[in-house]
C-alpha cells in the first residue's frame, strides 16, 4: 500500500460535504488520480481510527482557462466521498 498522504490529500470543505457530513455520516476527501476505492477505505480506516462503510468516488475534469492571449488547462482532480459506519472526523478540532 501506498503511504497515506500520498492517497489523501486533503479533505474538501465545502457547504456539500458539511451538509452530508450531518446529515449522512459522509465525508469528503481529494485524493490521488491513482488511487483505487480499496486504498482510500484502508487510508481513512488507519489514518482517523474510523470505521468505513462505503466509498464513492468522482472524476472531475481540469477547466481550460484563459490568461491574456494564452490557454491553459488546469489539473484533473479526485474525490472520494466516504460513508463512516461508526464514529466521526472532526477536521477543526472544536
Amino acid at each position: 500500500m501506498k503511504p497515506l498522504h500520498q492517497i489523501i490529500k486533503r479533505p474538501l470543505v465545502t457547504e456539500k460535504a458539511s451538509l452530508q457530513k450531518e446529515v449522512g455520516q459522509v465525508v469528503a476527501f481529494e485524493v490521488a488520480l491513482n488511487a483505487n476505492k480499496i486504498e482510500i477505505k484502508q487510508a481513512v480506516e488507519k489514518a482517523f481510527s474510523v470505521k468505513v462503510k462505503d466509498v464513492n468516488t468522482a472524476l472531475t475534469r481540469g477547466k481550460v482557462k484563459r490568461v491574456g492571449r494564452n490557454f491553459g488547462k488546469r489539473s484533473n482532480t479526485k474525490k472520494a466521498y466516504v460513508t463512516l459506519a461508526e464514529g466521526t472526523i472532526d477536521f477543526f478540532g472544536v
